[in-house]
C-alpha cells in the first residue's frame, strides 16, 4: 500500500509540474511577459485568500480526524466545528472580496486595468474551494490516500484543460478567470470520492460545535495563516514595487523565475511532507533529531545541489522550454534564486521541528522576521541592482533565516549529548 501511495504521489507531483509548465508556455505564447506579472499577483492573492477562508484549519483538521475517527462523538464535534467555522469565514471573505472588488483590482493590477470582475468570480468560487478542502480533510484523516491522489491527478488534468482553453480563446482575461475557478472545480470530482462517506454528513450538527476542538486547532491555524498569508502578501508588495520602479516587464521576468523555482522545489517539499514531518513528530530525543537532520543533508541535499547546478548550466534551454525567447532575460536571475532555494531547503528541514514540537511562538516570530527581511532586502537591492536585487533579497533573507534556525536548535544539533546509561 505504501509503495502504491508513493508512486501515486510521484505521479501527482509530475502531473502538477507538467500542468504548470504547459500553462506557463501558454501564457508566454498568448499573453507575454506583462501578463505573467499580473497573473503572478492574482496567484499570490488567491493563495492567501483561500488559506484565510478555511482559517488555516486543514492540517489540524486532518490530524484530529485521524485521531478520533473511531469515536463517533469526537468525530462529530471535529467535523461540525470545522464545517461551521469554515462556512462562516468563507462566506465573510467572499462578501468582502465581492463588494470590494474594485479596491482589490487596484491593489493587484493598478487602476490602469479593470479586472474587478475576476475578483467577483473568485468570491463566488471560494465556497466551493472551501467545501473541497473540507472533503479532502476527511478523506486524508481516514487515510484514503489513494482516492485523494487520484482526485488530485484528475483535477490537475481538468484544470489544465480549462486553463489552456480559456487562455487560447480569451488570452489574459481567460488566464485570470482560469486561475480563480480551476481550484474550485475540483469539488465536483471530490464529491465522487466523498459519496461513500455520506453517513459523515449527518454528523454535521451546529449543537456539536466545540470550543475544545477549536482550541486544538488554534495553534496549527495561526501557524498556517502566518505562512500562507504573509509570504504571498510580501510577494505582491515586491512585485508591485518592481512594476513601479522598473516596469511591468521586469516584474514578469521575476514571476517567471518564481514559477521555475516552484516546479523543482515540489520534489523536495514532497519528500519533507511525506517523511520529515511525521518522523520529527515521533522523535523525542536530541540524538535522533540530529541523526535525521544530518541524514537528510547527506542523502538528499547533494542530489538537490547537483540538480540545481544542472538547471543553472541548462538555463537557456529551461527558459526556452517553459516560456519563449521573449523571456531570455530570466536567465540572469538563476544564480541567486538557486542559491536562495538551496539555503531555503537547508533551513526548512530544521524549521519543521517547530511544527513537530508545537513551538508555535518561536515559529511565528521567526516567520514574521523572514517576511520583513524578504521585503526590506529585496526593496533595498532592487534599487541598486534592478530586478536581480529581488532574487538576491531571496538569498540573503533565507540565509539569515537559516542562521537563526541553527541558533535556536544549536544545542540539539551541535551540543554534547550525554551517553545513555546502560
Amino acid at each position: 500500500m505504501l509503495f502504491k501511495v508513493a508512486h501515486l504521489n510521484s505521479a501527482t507531483i509530475a502531473t502538477k509540474i507538467i500542468a504548470g509548465i504547459l500553462t506557463s508556455k501558454a501564457i508566454a505564447i498568448f499573453i507575454g511577459v506583462e501578463g505573467m506579472a499580473l497573473i503572478g499577483n492574482l496567484r499570490n492573492f488567491l493563495s492567501a485568500i483561500q488559506s484565510f477562508a478555511i482559517l488555516g484549519f486543514y492540517n489540524g483538521f486532518v490530524k484530529t480526524v485521524a485521531k478520533c475517527k473511531d469515536d463517533a462523538l469526537e468525530l462529530s464535534k471535529t467535523i461540525s466545528t470545522t464545517y461551521y467555522l469554515g462556512f462562516f469565514s468563507t462566506i465573510l471573505i467572499s462578501f468582502i472580496c465581492y463588494y470590494n472588488a474594485e479596491f482589490f483590482n487596484d491593489f493587484l493590477f493598478s487602476a490602469n486595468y479593470n479586472y474587478a470582475y475576476v475578483i467577483e468570480i473568485l468570491a463566488l468560487a471560494l465556497p466551493f474551494y472551501a467545501l473541497n478542502m473540507f472533503c479532502f480533510g476527511i478523506m486524508n484523516g481516514f487515510s484514503n490516500f489513494k482516492m485523494l491522489l487520484i482526485i488530485n491527478i484528475i483535477g490537475q488534468i481538468l484544470g489544465l484543460a480549462i486553463t489552456l482553453y480559456l487562455i487560447y480563446i480569451d488570452h489574459i482575461d481567460g488566464a485570470l478567470v482560469a486561475a480563480v475557478i480551476a481550484p474550485s472545480l475540483l469539488f465536483l470530482i471530490t464529491l465522487v470520492g466523498i459519496i461513500n462517506r455520506r453517513n459523515l454528513m449527518t454528523q454535521i450538527k451546529i449543537s456539536n460545535v466545540s470550543l475544545g476542538v477549536l482550541k486544538t486547532f488554534a495553534p496549527y491555524a495561526i501557524m498556517a495563516l502566518v505562512t500562507a498569508i504573509a509570504l504571498p502578501f510580501v510577494s505582491i508588495l515586491i512585485r508591485n514595487f518592481i512594476i513601479e520602479e522598473l516596469g511591468i516587464k521586469q516584474a514578469g521576468y521575476w514571476e517567471a523565475m518564481n514559477r521555475i523555482s516552484d516546479y523543482y522545489l515540489m520534489f523536495v517539499t514532497s519528500i519533507m511532507t511525506l517523511y520529515i514531518i511525521p518522523r520529527f513528530s515521533e522523535i523525542d530525543n536530541k540524538k535522533e533529531f540530529r541523526k535525521e537532520v544530518f541524514g537528510f543533508y547527506k542523502s538528499v541535499m547533494p542530489v538537490f545541489g547537483l540538480g540545481l547546478l544542472l538547471i543553472y548550466f541548462l538555463r537557456p534551454f529551461v527558459v526556452s522550454l517553459i516560456f519563449s525567447e521573449e523571456f531570455q532575460p530570466v536567465e540572469n536571475l538563476f544564480l541567486w534564486q538557486l542559491l536562495g532555494d538551496f539555503v531555503k531547503v537547508l533551513s526548512i528541514v530544521i524549521a519543521y521541528q517547530f511544527l513537530a514540537k508545537k513551538m508555535f511562538a518561536q515559529f511565528i516570530v521567526i516567520e514574521i522576521f523572514l517576511v520583513i527581511m524578504l521585503y526590506l532586502t529585496s526593496v533595498y537591492l532592487i534599487d541598486i541592482f534592478g530586478v536581480e536585487g529581488a532574487v538576491m533579497g531571496h538569498f540573503f533573507s533565507y540565509l539569515m533565516h537559516f542562521l537563526i534556525v541553527l541558533l535556536v536548535f544549536s544545542n540539539s544539533l551541535f551540543g554534547i549529548i550525554p551517553e545513555e546509561k546502560k
